[in-house]
């Protein structure tokens, strides 16, 4: 199964200019909705090398691919579009 990596996020320090440990300014828009965080789509082995594409709310196959990493380039692919 596909451990969703890929859907990280990074994390970005905003400094002014002072000491970085102690000085972090954080903005609304640094965080995410926690909707926006999680995944839509899970890459599941469905067969000896072959992996399904499923949407994780509704439970239905997306897509399929016969390769894990053509697997989660797909997930990331249906992610970016949504």
């Amino acid at each position: 199964m596909c451990t969703l990596t890929h859907f990280a996020q990074p994390h970005t320090r905003h400094t002014n200019g002072s000491s970085p440990l102690h000085s972090r300014v954080f903005r609304q828009q640094d965080f995410l909705p926690e909707e926006r965080l999680l995944p839509r789509f899970q890459v599941i082995l469905a067969g000896n090398a072959f992996f399904h594409i499923r949407e994780i709310s509704t439970g239905r196959v997306r897509g399929f691919r016969g390769n894990h990493n053509e697997a989660c380039a797909l997930a990331r692919s249906l992610e970016a579009c949504s």
